[in-house]
């Protein structure tokens, strides 16, 4: 059910708009992660998963030429294909990568939460194919939705707003029925998605604000995460928040972060 209904997002015509015309970073921990990781893998082989549109080709072509992209999304693997001619880009689903070799990338990003759109199964296998496709001391980057963050419990009215004030009352009329058509969508989303909504031990499956309520997400606590991450021999290195791009210590209050950039390593077997 969480697959069809993010699948159903991601390939909708508002998912592909906006992901076709993203840039840039995505907050300063990320820009701060992206730096971390830049000076160890540059030019060598790199796998972007989950690409979208393309927001991340730029950023990770500047670390290397040896980069290889992939999305299960077939519209948004097209979109690629027309904003990024001459990249590789291939549909393939995170959770089976099997037509890449063992040891194969010196790096592998999953940005912008992607890994948080399957359901806790689906996040093991990802971990794994990670694990089984990075090289003996490479690096694995994604982010993931804190479960102690302010978005974790977000209702239909975040999505309210001030319109914006214009000179011409038309402009200002459309405004605001745009905020009244999305917190109306919002609101519809949220109700029928609701009923998923499940609490375990360290994580969370929610409903969640972005896409007007319209995808149903993990939440992680940091601790969960990076057992997750060692249970298949990948070691977190670095960990970075969405709200200050700060390097997160142990015992930081977290609760205005409402995502982690988490860095890992895989330990060379002795």
């Amino acid at each position: 059910m969480q697959d069809r209904i993010n699948r159903a997002v991601w390939s909708s015509r508002s998912g592909r708009n906006g992901f076709a015309v993203a840039s840039g970073w995505t907050d300063s921990g990320e820009a701060a992660a992206f730096a971390w990781v830049a000076h160890q893998v540059q030019h060598q082989p790199v796998l972007d998963v989950g690409v979208g549109g393309g927001r991340t080709v730029a950023l990770l072509t500047a670390m290397s030429n040896d980069y290889t992209a992939v999305d299960y999304t077939p519209e948004l693997v097209a979109i690629c294909r027309r904003n990024h001619p001459g990249i590789c880009v291939q549909q393939m689903d995170a959770r089976d990568m099997s037509a890449f070799p063992d040891e194969s990338f010196a790096l592998v990003v999953f940005s912008y939460n992607g890994i948080d759109a399957v359901d806790y199964v689906g996040r093991r296998a990802v971990l794994r194919e990670f694990a089984r496709v990075l090289k003996p001391g490479g690096l694995v980057l994604f982010s993931a939705h804190n479960l102690y963050g302010p978005s974790y419990r977000q209702k239909p009215l975040h999505l309210l707003r001030m319109p914006n004030l214009s000179v011409n009352p038309i402009s200002t009329c459309i405004d605001v029925a745009r905020i009244g058509y999305s917190l109306a969508i919002g609101t519809l989303n949220y109700l029928r998605y609701s009923p998923l909504n499940r609490e375990f031990d360290g994580y969370a499956i929610r409903v969640c604000a972005a896409h007007e309520f319209g995808i149903v997400i993990m939440y992680t606590d940091m601790d969960t995460q990076r057992r997750q991450l060692a249970e298949v021999n990948l070691h977190t290195e670095a960990v970075f928040g969405n709200s200050t791009g700060r390097c997160m210590q142990e015992g930081d209050d977290v609760r205005n972060d409402s995502w982690f950039h988490f860095i890992a390593r895989k330990v060379v077997a002795r």
